[in-house]
């Protein structure tokens, strides 16, 4: 956005901006540097903003003062449709999706069914449960990804290739959600696609030494790769978007949100998950496809408030 834009959208704007970081979800560290970061961003551009912390006791009772909301949470309790519900009953304008969107893509299990059932690629999945049979999910599928149902930035997940690892993964993962995905293991390339508004940024790889790109890989280590050019063609490339629109779309989502998908070894992509509030940190992938496209953090941090807005308009 340039300087006239961010003058409009202060102009625009009703009164302070709550931004809403923290909480109490295993996400809540990299909650709290997405919400900093945004925070100074917003200050940085002269719109004037608050941090709610809402691992506190009765922070919901701030809300009455603000007109507006910039969601940075992760995780159940923000990312889920709770916060999106009490903000929709007070009559709050807020970043990203709404409450049905923000729950579906929470739930992997139930997204996954979803887009099976509208023919969107999406690897093979199950639940695990008493009676599963381990031994015959690692005949029929070779390597499997565990993961908490409900959790983000691979909290709790695992990636296994014996019966013996896959129990004890199932029991790691129950620390963190009672429902457990068990999902084929893709072997490829790792995409993310990230959109904003209706424009979908451009696409990045990612490559890591670690078995697969996890919560170390995420956020702790320096040596893992994003690659942008994500070295598709510019025909696969757009098979890519489209399908990450498609996905992003499906939800019902809304403002903005990031797609990851993996290539298998015939070159299909196949949908893992949305997240309808990415990480803002200074190794999240929003901000960095946003780089490419041209447009810094403060400028997307106030794109992203600016569709809010327009949302309540329309």
């Amino acid at each position: 956005m340039t300087t006239t834009d961010v003058r409009q959208l202060t102009a625009t704007l009703r009164g302070e901006v709550a931004v809403l970081y923290g909480g109490t979800s295993a996400e809540r560290k990299v909650s709290l540097e997405s919400g900093a970061a945004v925070h100074a961003a917003l200050q940085r551009q002269g719109v004037a903003a608050q941090l709610i912390d809402t691992a506190e006791a009765g922070w919901w009772r701030q809300l009455v003062q603000f007109p507006h909301v910039f969601i940075a949470l992760h995780g159940p309790g923000g990312e889920d449709g709770t916060v999106q519900g009490l903000l929709e009953q007070l009559g709050v304008t807020y970043t990203g999706s709404g409450v049905l969107a923000s729950a579906l893509a929470m739930d992997k299990l139930r997204t996954k069914q979803l887009w099976r059932g509208i023919g969107l690629a999406t690897p093979d999945f199950a639940v695990a449960g008493d009676h599963t049979d381990f031994e015959a999910l690692i005949r029929q599928w070779g390597s499997v990804m565990v993961k908490p149902a409900h959790e983000g930035s691979s909290i709790g997940m695992a990636k296994v290739d014996n019966a013996a690892d896959l129990a004890k993964a199932c029991n790691e993962a129950r620390r963190y959600d009672s429902s457990v995905l068990l999902e084929r293991c893709v072997t490829g390339a790792e995409f993310t696609v990230a959109i904003v508004g209706a424009e979908a940024l451009p696409p990045i790889r990612l490559e890591t030494d670690n078995r697969f790109y996890d919560y170390d890989a995420k956020y702790l280590r320096n040596d893992t790769r994003y690659l942008c050019p994500c070295g598709l063609g510019a025909t696969e490339e757009q098979r890519l978007i489209a399908l990450a629109r498609a996905a992003f779309d499906s939800l019902g989502c809304r403002g903005w949100g990031r797609v990851d998908v993996m290539q298998d070894a015939d070159g299909s992509f196949q949908l893992l998950e949305v997240n309808t509030v990415p990480g803002m940190t200074s190794h999240s992938l929003v901000p960095m496809a946003a780089q490419a496209a041209g447009m810094n953090f403060d400028a997307l941090v106030a794109r992203l408030l600016a569709l809010s807005l327009e949302e309540e308009r329309h």
